[in-house]
């Protein structure tokens, strides 16, 4: 059970710093800070905050645990929302409505779980990360505040059919962490796209490489990513004929 490895640069689209403590908004950040810098940092990330409206990433306050989290994105996966959330209840009702325990997951077997209706690959996925978990190779609730963001990727990204996307959309949604990257993120590169009025997506050695001004604060910015997607689809924000 030895860590993942690592694709080529990953390393660089977290933070390695211990995190800083949660706010009353479930942030580890201020706001206000990072969206001044952002601004001053980006005249054209600037137009599309502008366009965009306030950042509303609000996570959930308090502890977080990562197992039953990890549960349901195995789940959902490939998934739309109605067929996922209905393979999630019957795979619960496996276990009397629960989320099952571990001990429980590593005594099923996959073709029970596959009775919920999930696949061979999904069902094995969850054997694992219950295997994960009862090793102790999964970080635990206590543990997740005392680490930084690639840790949580080293450790997370062990289990099957969990990757790093999976991770970086965890720790911008979920733990409210200030610089992370999703550079394997076909919208966020996309919304780079549209902001600079490119010709085709920058690969993501090439968003790495070009977004560096944009730290400490990457996740805010891919937020605004997502935002200038939605304000392109909706024609009210206009791309520009070149990039600079």
């Amino acid at each position: 059970m030895g860590a993942a490895r690592r694709p080529k640069g990953a390393d660089l689209d977290v933070s390695s710093a211990p995190p800083a403590k949660v706010s009353a908004g479930g942030l580890t950040y201020a706001r206000a800070t990072a969206l001044r810098h952002l601004r001053a940092a980006d005249p054209a990330l600037a137009r599309v905050i502008d366009a965009a409206g306030p950042f509303t990433v609000r996570p959930e306050p308090g502890r977080f645990d990562p197992y039953p989290y990890l549960i349901r994105t195995i789940v959902y996966q490939q998934l739309h929302g109605k067929a996922a959330a209905t393979i999630h209840r019957r795979m619960l009702d496996l276990f009397g409505g629960e989320v099952p325990t571990p001990q429980q997951l590593m005594a099923s077997s996959i073709e029970q779980l596959r009775g919920a209706g999930l696949s061979g690959s999904k069902a094995a996925a969850l054997i694992d990360l219950a295997a994960r978990t009862a090793a102790g190779v999964l970080p635990t609730a206590e543990e997740i505040p005392t680490l930084s963001d690639l840790e949580l990727v080293d450790r997370m990204t062990v289990v099957r059919g969990i990757g790093p996307w999976t991770v970086h959309m965890l720790l911008i949604f979920g733990l409210g962490r200030p610089d992370v990257l999703a550079t394997g993120d076909f919208a966020v590169r996309e919304g780079y796209r549209i902001m600079h009025g490119l010709a085709k997506q920058p690969t993501p050695t090439e968003y790495r490489a070009s977004t560096e001004h944009w730290r400490p604060y990457r996740s805010v910015a891919s937020w605004y990513m997502y935002r200038a997607v939605d304000l392109h689809r909706a024609a009210l924000v206009v791309e520009r004929s070149s990039p600079e």
